[in-house]
């Protein structure tokens, strides 16, 4: 016996609709390539949208095609999103943050046919676009007035846009129809593509809007920092008209400064973005005195949170902390550490130490850490594994079947991470499982001890990888970059680190560097460390030796 109710599928296109057919009025202010700032409204973002699926499909696009975006978060972006699954094709966001020859690989990878692009980015596809033979527009996200001169044959949004009315009917399609593509930032070998369906997009949204999630409504005033070509944009361009929340969406200026400017100046409620970009903010505000009096949450992922960013925004500013983790995989949520009941009460030091984890899993997503050979550990909060997660919003392969070593049997992603999960669910990230470091047969959690090097108020930023070592197989070593004109000594950073962690965790050495190397998505890039200290001998190698 089957249940008597619609079959209702799950578009993406019917979020736009919802959103202005009973949120129409509702703000989307960006701050715009070209510099000033731009307000429009959700009736008018599905406007438009209707008008570039039929514009698309003028260019011969069909269900199934892919059309990539380079772009920063601006309304015209958004209106893309919109278009182009409304026409049946497939979003595929481009990292600029890539090299070139990974770009070039991916637009290859994905066969793109249409390219959308932010002024900003010419001079990289001026670089890529010939590489690519499946693409056969370029489309700059601009009006004429400010179209520049290129080596390729480049056409104005707006001017391409003017070509096509709204009198068109989203194309019809399957709820499990790709919506959107997203490619790993290829730390390990070439790129990978994740491929969205409209139903992990709508689901993936509505897990994010819980009150346990991102906690979102009509009330607030949003603003993803984090950009929509980085793991989906969190999904945050389905969650915002999803429940009606105004949008401000900060273009090109991700500094501390300008970040400010728009939390304050559009009353910001509510934002998203990864540790450095906060890093930035909580700089800037201690240098100028500013305050966040309208911000009431923040969601940090991406990478792990340091205590200190937790601390300084609620303790100082008042902003509650969400602290989240996910993968492009993931859609990409996949645990976030809202607030529990058990949590009244707490004193600091224990509060912090629960925020600081990477939190529990919502209805929809599965989590479990297991052994090498693949044997679940038990949820003790204390012994780590592989971390691995299945779900209604998770990957099941990669396009063309790349990486396939990573989905075990029964649907089972494994991400990579290393991690130990409580008796509550609560979930904490310890390592990259390539970044882990083995000493004398026990796991040193690399991102625990940079979590608390960065403590120290005269950090700017620090990382820790694994050098070889005569007797211990590996030890740590702590590379720091100091903040503007501090005086750190090696002893300063083993004094802070001292009673903090494990004796047999405490790094053997100390180095200071100008800079870290990251990754196109702002991670700390290890790969790059381990080379450029690949020579490097510990201080304790003379005394193993």
């Amino acid at each position: 016996m089957l249940g008597l109710i619609q079959d209702w599928p799950l578009l993406c296109t019917k979020v736009i609709d919802h959103a202005a057919l009973n949120h129409g009025a509702r703000e989307i202010v960006s701050r715009s390539v070209e510099g000033p700032i731009h307000r429009t409204t959700y009736a008018d973002v599905r406007v438009r949208a209707l008008r570039l699926a039929k514009r698309l499909q003028a260019d011969g696009i069909q269900s199934g095609s892919r059309v990539a975006t380079m772009a920063w978060n601006t309304w015209r972006h958004l209106e893309c999103w919109y278009g182009i699954v409304g026409a049946g094709a497939v979003y595929h966001t481009l990292n600029p943050r890539l090299f070139p020859d990974q770009i070039a690989w991916i637009m290859n990878d994905a066969e793109d046919e249409i390219l959308f692009a932010d002024l900003t980015f010419l001079p990289i596809l001026e670089a890529v676009a010939p590489r690519v033979p499946s693409l056969r527009r370029i489309v700059i996200l601009t009006d004429e007035a400010h179209l520049p001169e290129s080596t390729l044959d480049i056409v104005p949004y707006e001017t391409w846009l003017a070509e096509a009315d709204e009198d068109f009917q989203w194309v019809k399609l399957d709820e499990r129809d790709a919506a959107g593509m997203c490619y790993t930032s290829g730390t390990t070998g070439m790129p990978k593509g994740v491929v969205y369906s409209h139903r992990s997009n709508v689901l993936h949204s509505m897990i994010a809007i819980q009150p346990d999630a991102m906690n979102l409504s009509c009330r607030d005033r949003i603003m993803p920092v984090v950009p929509l070509f980085h793991a989906n944009g969190w999904g945050i361009a389905f969650s915002c008209p999803m429940v009606g929340a105004a949008m401000v969406l900060p273009g090109p200026k991700m500094d501390g400064a300008s970040i400010h400017e728009l939390l304050t100046s559009e009353r910001v409620t509510f934002s998203a973005a990864v540790p450095t970009v906060w890093m930035m903010l909580l700089q800037h505000l201690q240098a100028s005195g500013g305050l966040l009096p309208d911000l009431k949450r923040v969601v940090i992922g991406g990478a792990a949170c340091p205590r200190a960013i937790l601390e300084a925004f609620e303790k100082r500013y008042g902003v509650e902390v969400v602290h989240a983790w996910g993968m492009t995989e993931t859609s990409p949520l996949g645990t976030l550490n809202a607030p529990t009941p058990e949590w009244d009460g707490l004193d600091d030091e224990t509060l912090y130490a629960l925020k600081s984890k990477q939190g529990r899993a919502p209805f929809g997503v599965e989590i479990k850490v297991t052994d090498d050979e693949d044997r679940e550990l038990p949820r003790d909060g204390r012994r780590f594994g592989r971390l691995k997660v299945r779900g209604i919003a998770i990957s099941s392969a990669y396009h063309k079947g790349a990486g396939s070593e990573a989905f075990g049997a029964d649907d089972w992603f494994d991400t990579g991470d290393v991690a130990h999960i409580d008796a509550n669910g609560t979930m904490q990230i310890t390592d990259r499982a390539k970044d882990v470091i083995k000493s004398g047969g026990e796991w040193i959690s690399t991102i625990e001890l940079e979590n608390l090097a960065v403590g120290h108020p005269d950090v700017a930023e620090a990382a820790v990888i694994g050098v070889a070592h005569p007797k211990w197989d590996e030890r740590p070593l702590l590379v720091v970059v100091p903040r503007e004109g501090a005086r750190l000594t090696r002893q300063d950073m083993i004094d802070h680190l001292n009673g903090r962690v494990a004796r047999w965790w405490m790094p053997d050495d100390v180095v200071f560097v100008d800079a870290i190397p990251h990754t196109a998505t702002g991670k700390i890039q290890k790969m790059e460390l381990r080379k450029q200290f690949a020579s490097y001998r510990l201080p304790t190698n003379e005394s193993a030796a």
